[in-house]
């Protein structure tokens, strides 16, 4: 092989390992954004007489109920807003005064300047508990409740309303029962979840209220998801292109064509 020819050849090889390095530093320094979680399978169009179906993420249903200063407020009012959503009820011995008060320091922790004087920033966050025990936890009881924990009103709802209307949230819209982690009663949504929905109110996830690492977690990733753009690549892809065994099987290719095209030139020449 003459130099003219091991030259090439190195330069075949060396584009793609360069451009997997290239491509294996920026991954490793990529941000990983909060995963989607529900589709929803919708039709697209009618073709040949047949239904053609597309699936999209689930963007969830509004819903309507009584906060605890009294006002009749809609998930939908807050448009552009992250949401934390979690279910309690006020006279619960067990785990809801561990998820209010974590909520309550998560809740402090979107204070502007971090001082517990200043206003909240409302534009970032809602926050929303829902009361699974509408006969006892009245407007009065959700706002003694709320200023018992030092709830801001500004960001944060307690609401009470129609059991039933509140279950089927739950479990059609939320669906808690699948990513609890525990069995969730069909009439009693008794869960230590935290569900976290988008500016879009797509799921983007489901963390265990209980444990601190888990709510620490939680705050990062509503940051992220502030930051995160209209339309994103798909991880899957990028993870794809930097996999070894494409590279190698590029090299594998090049040095292969390579050499058929040597040996042309040299029936060409001979």
């Amino acid at each position: 092989m003459n130099k003219k020819a091991f030259l090439s050849l190195c330069i075949a090889i060396l584009i793609p390992v360069s451009c997997y390095i290239w491509l294996k530093v920026a991954s490793d320094n990529a941000v990983v954004m909060p995963r989607h979680f529900l589709m929803d399978t919708v039709m697209q169009s009618i073709k040949d007489g047949k239904e053609v179906s597309d699936t999209v993420w689930h963007k969830t249903a509004n819903i309507t109920l009584l906060n605890q200063l009294g006002d009749t407020v809609s998930l939908y009012d807050k448009p552009g807003k992250i949401m934390v959503i979690d279910y309690f009820f006020t006279h619960c011995r067990s785990i809801c005064p561990i998820l209010t008060h974590n909520m309550a320091r998560l809740q402090h922790s979107f204070i502007l300047g971090g001082d517990t004087r200043n206003k909240i920033d409302t534009s970032v966050v809602q926050f929303v508990s829902f009361s699974i025990d509408a006969d006892h936890d009245t407007v009065k009881v959700l706002k003694d409740y709320a200023d018992k924990f030092g709830v801001n009103h500004d960001n944060w709802w307690m609401l009470t309303g129609n059991p039933k209307t509140i279950a089927n949230f739950a479990f059609q819209e939320l669906k808690v029962d699948q990513f609890s982690g525990e069995p969730v009663d069909s009439d009693f949504v008794h869960t230590n979840r935290f569900v976290v929905l988008d500016k879009d109110y797509v799921v983007r996830g489901y963390y265990n209220g209980l444990d601190t690492l888990q709510v620490a977690k939680l705050a990062r990733d509503i940051g992220l998801l502030m930051l995160e753009k209209d339309k994103n690549k798909k991880s899957e892809v990028f993870a794809a292109i930097i996999d070894l065994k494409w590279l190698w099987l590029i090299i594998v290719g090049l040095v292969a064509f390579f050499v058929i095209y040597m040996k042309g030139r040299q029936k060409i020449n001979g």
